[in-house]
């Protein structure tokens, strides 16, 4: 993947540009230097345990400034791709998956992991609500969500729409319209990162759907037995593994 080299002033912003025009642009950029830095990982530039180059020399290979390659480093250990040492450097601690770039575009890897950390807030929250408000109806849905998706293991399928319904069944059952507007407003990249993380997953089902699934009953059992804060302590746990999960391919 080769990087066009911007003029220094990019991730300050044009003169007389707002706030947040500026803040915009320097997201843009350090999403560029976070998914190169992936792809060099994944063709092995950047190897395992191999330290990566200073903030400095990132700086001046992108064309930006020191603030903006921290900002894509702290995502790539978000991420458990890097880990950094006070005075030595950052290394790669993680390789993912080639296939990774079978499913998805390297420019999309920070929308989709944006969306897992807007979803870890809002659905956390949402389990937990659905623990306390959910009514007979609205377990009996749910419970029907989790066998539906335990059908599409069975059947070997993708299942990105039993994974979607499992989890606005229980948004619908906090009685509280927006948690499940809010999901349908942004079906098109939660599914999109469903379908990443599950497409990889099925190239490893042995490991992977059973880890799966298990997450998935932990939040249906909570849920069900009205535990509102291990639903949202076991909903959480399930999105950040989701998370992980797509870079561990």
């Amino acid at each position: 993947m080769t990087s066009s080299t911007p003029h220094r002033r990019d991730d300050r912003g044009a003169e007389g540009g707002s706030p947040e025009a500026d803040r915009q642009r320097a997201f843009k950029l350090s999403d560029r230097v976070y998914g190169d830095i992936i792809d060099r990982i994944i063709r092995r530039e950047f190897d395992e345990g191999e330290r990566l180059p200073s903030e400095d020399a990132l700086a001046k290979r992108y064309g930006v400034s020191r603030p903006i390659v921290r900002e894509a480093l702290a995502k790539l250990r978000e991420d458990g791709l890097v880990r950094s040492h006070r005075g030595a450097g950052s290394f790669v601690c993680l390789r993912p998956d080639r296939a990774m770039l079978e499913f998805a575009p390297l420019e999309t890897l920070a929308d989709i992991q944006r969306c897992f950390e807007f979803r870890i807030a809002v659905e956390a929250e949402s389990a937990r609500l659905a623990a306390v408000n959910a009514g007979n109806e609205d377990r009996r849905a749910i419970t029907a969500a989790l066998r539906l998706l335990e059908q599409r293991i069975r059947d070997n399928a993708l299942g990105v729409d039993a994974d979607f319904g499992f989890h606005l069944a229980i948004a619908e059952a906090t009685h509280n319209r927006f948690f499940s507007q809010t999901l349908l407003s942004l079906k098109e990249p939660i599914t999109y990162g469903q379908n990443l993380a599950r497409g990889l997953g099925l190239r490893r089902p042995a490991h992977h759907l059973p880890e799966v699934q298990e997450e998935h009953r932990r939040i249906h059992d909570s849920v069900i037995a009205g535990d509102g804060e291990a639903a949202s302590r076991c909903m959480r746990e399930h999105l950040g593994n989701s998370r992980r999960r797509v870079f561990e391919g």
